[in-house]
């Protein structure tokens, strides 16, 4: 089963932002790649790190990698080796779910939310924002005790912020209207 984004992205978009953009190959329309979802818990204990996780499994639909600590760090109580983040690497059919679902039903979920920012480009065409609370996701019955927030990347084939901002508000994402 195709994505619904996916499906709306080559019947229309496409067509769209080459008419936008002013390019006459398709293949220089710029698509998204893939969405990365990194999730820093910090230092917690090894059930509020199995709840996190878990809701990070349950948001994306794939288990996430861990991250772990590169130095010890006396003052953060912080050693060589600890877990203290996740991140998930969405490409293909899951990307397009997930974006949908998250431009369809999470962003909305978003007490006072007015757009995403607009600050969250890179230069190179890629967009970032930070989600304070996890518990937007509808697919977290229960999130866990942890209100933990995240950052969420989307890398597009585009090499300028321009493309990239054209893509995502053609695929749907509301930008706040001035940063």
């Amino acid at each position: 089963m195709a994505a619904y984004l996916k499906e709306e992205y080559t019947n229309r978009v496409v067509a769209e932002l080459e008419q936008k953009l002013g390019t006459t190959n398709r293949m220089l329309v710029p698509r998204l790649q893939k969405i990365v979802l990194n999730m820093a818990f910090g230092i917690v204990s090894k059930d509020e790190q199995k709840n996190l996780v878990g809701d990070l499994t349950a948001i994306t639909g794939q288990k996430p990698k861990l991250c772990k600590a590169k130095k010890s760090i006396s003052n953060f109580k912080l050693r060589e080796g600890m877990v203290i983040g996740a991140q998930v690497t969405l490409r293909g059919d899951r990307m397009w779910e997930f974006a949908h679902r998250f431009i369809a039903t999470a962003l909305p979920r978003i007490r006072d939310f007015h757009g995403v920012p607009n600050r969250g480009f890179d230069g190179r065409g890629n967009y970032t924002l930070g989600i304070k609370d996890h518990s937007i996701f509808p697919e977290l019955v229960e999130a866990s005790a942890g209100h933990s927030g995240m950052d969420i990347t989307f890398v597009t084939s585009s090499n300028d912020n321009k493309a990239a901002k054209a893509l995502l508000e053609s695929l749907g994402v509301p930008f706040a209207g001035r940063a």
